[in-house]
């Protein structure tokens, strides 16, 4: 052996022998929980008190079907509906440079946001106190006709009984429809102000108007920001139609199933089934909002951080140029 190959042999390190990092809390945690869970189980599968056979026979009656279907389920779509595109109105009138549109917005989610829903609900619901028939025309008509010295001048167009219309879903939707709406107001409203700026100069510089801007450039890109609060509005939606019981609503899933609890004098298994059947619909709704959040958050979190990577290693690994577009995270001289 020379000289050099003997110097090249020292000069090798030793391999490194790595040692994993012990993390015994971390082990303690998963048998707590697992002693925890093996208890859930085991009181879920012989305590009789839950009486699985005549929850099953029961959650899936007609009338409970009907009351998910007609009741809950509509309500929650008829009041997002009715919430996304009024909190939208307000919010537009949140940021808007008139002085009066911005404080009637601030007024109008200032109330919603303050009073509770299940007060709401109860409130709407005997709204009907206030004004037993709704007239529509000219106000105050009998002191003008006595003004003019006409007795009984009547300038009513058309009038209804409130009572009639102002059914308990309809007061049930009106209190939770407008509630929600304060609630998206301020959702859409930070959606709107995470766009940059430049991006609504950009559009006014091409000629498009505010209405414009806010359709095709704002909204389309403040979705990703609007749409995971929006998702958990929705779910917190679908909980709170259990609340139209108070207005009171027959036709609803928790309504129908407290009804049988009480007629059979179970009252236990019937609770059980409607968290059996609001996990149920939570479920379903919290796919549909993977998926959103998927298909509005493309070209922003990790892949776009890797794409930007990939982006500095070819400029690197070509001089220390940025592809076309500027530059990324990561950029300069070595």
């Amino acid at each position: 052996m020379t000289i050099e190959e003997e110097s090249t042999v020292r000069a090798r390190p030793e391999p490194i022998k790595a040692v994993p990092v012990r993390h015994p809390g971390r082990w303690m945690t998963v048998a707590v929980l697992a002693v925890l869970t093996a208890m859930f189980l085991h009181v879920l599968l012989t305590n009789d008190a839950f009486q699985w056979s005549f929850i099953v026979d029961n959650m899936f009656r007609p009338p409970v079907i009907d009351g998910l279907v007609q009741g809950t389920v509509l309500m929650t779509v008829s009041a997002m509906l009715i919430g996304v595109a009024l909190g939208v109105v307000v919010a537009v009138m949140r940021l808007s440079p008139n002085p009066v549109l911005r404080a009637v917005a601030w007024l109008y989610t200032w109330f919603f946001r303050a009073v509770p829903r299940l007060v709401l609900l109860a409130v709407f619901g005997n709204v009907g106190i206030l004004w037993s028939r709704l007239e529509f025309g000219v106000p105050f008509d009998t002191q003008l006709g006595q003004l003019f010295g006409i007795d009984g001048l009547e300038l009513r167009l058309f009038g209804f009984d409130s009572r009639d219309v102002l059914t308990g879903f309809v007061a049930g939707l009106l209190g939770l429809a407008l509630s929600e709406a304060a609630y998206m107001a301020e959702i859409v409203r930070a959606g709107i102000q995470s766009v940059d700026p430049g991006q609504t100069e950009a559009a006014g510089a091409l000629g498009m108007s505010r209405g414009q801007t806010l359709r095709r450039v704002v909204l389309p890109q403040a979705m990703r920001v609007i749409i995971p609060p929006t998702g958990n509005e929705t779910i917190a939606m679908l909980k709170d139609t259990s609340l139209l019981m108070y207005v009171p609503v027959s036709m609803e899933l928790f309504f129908q199933l407290d009804a049988v609890g009480k007629r059979t004098f179970q009252i236990f298994p019937m609770y059980v089934a409607a968290c059996l059947w609001y996990l149920l619909l939570s479920s379903i709704l919290l796919i549909g909002q993977y998926f959103l959040e998927r298909h509005f958050g493309k070209g922003y979190g990790g892949a776009e951080r890797a794409r930007f990577r990939l982006r500095n290693i070819a400029a690197e690994a070509g001089g220390g140029a940025i592809g076309a577009g500027g530059t990324g995270p990561g950029t300069g001289s070595r």
